[in-house]
């Protein structure tokens, strides 16, 4: 697969991500639900504590990506909900760490919220990826 970054602007690099992406040569294409902080029943974890609920959110769709044989380099969109933008902002790093060490700028949009599907879920992560 063939990836090229078109940034018209270079301010989304600061955040970690391009603006768009050309993808090519793609052979599979993975559609992700969105992963939130539960455990491998559903169950929710870490109330009010948004850093671990992006951390275990992030480790969960990284369980769907490898279910796949796919990691996070794979990813060609991220669609981050949070019922507290400011919080997850604050906890951004997390996000920015993660996908720095998988080298990868997926285009992303973050949204505020109002809530989510399961009472006590602040963060929401879907992808879609490609290989």
């Amino acid at each position: 697969m063939k990836r090229t970054p078109v940034n018209p602007w270079p301010w989304s690099l600061n955040f970690g991500y391009n603006q768009a992406e050309i993808i090519e040569d793609a052979n599979r294409q993975l559609v992700c639900a969105g992963q939130t902080s539960v455990d491998g029943e559903g169950n929710p974890q870490h109330a009010g504590d948004m850093r671990s609920q992006m951390t275990l959110a992030l480790d969960n769709l990284e369980a769907v990506l490898g279910g796949a044989d796919m990691s996070l380099a794979n990813i060609t969109r991220l669609g981050v909900y949070t019922t507290d933008v400011d919080a997850t902002m604050k906890s951004f790093d997390v996000l920015g760490a993660r996908f720095g060490e998988a080298g990868a700028t997926p285009p992303m949009t973050l949204l505020g919220v109002s809530q989510l599907a399961i009472p006590g879920l602040m963060f929401e992560i879907e992808a879609t990826a490609a290989d």
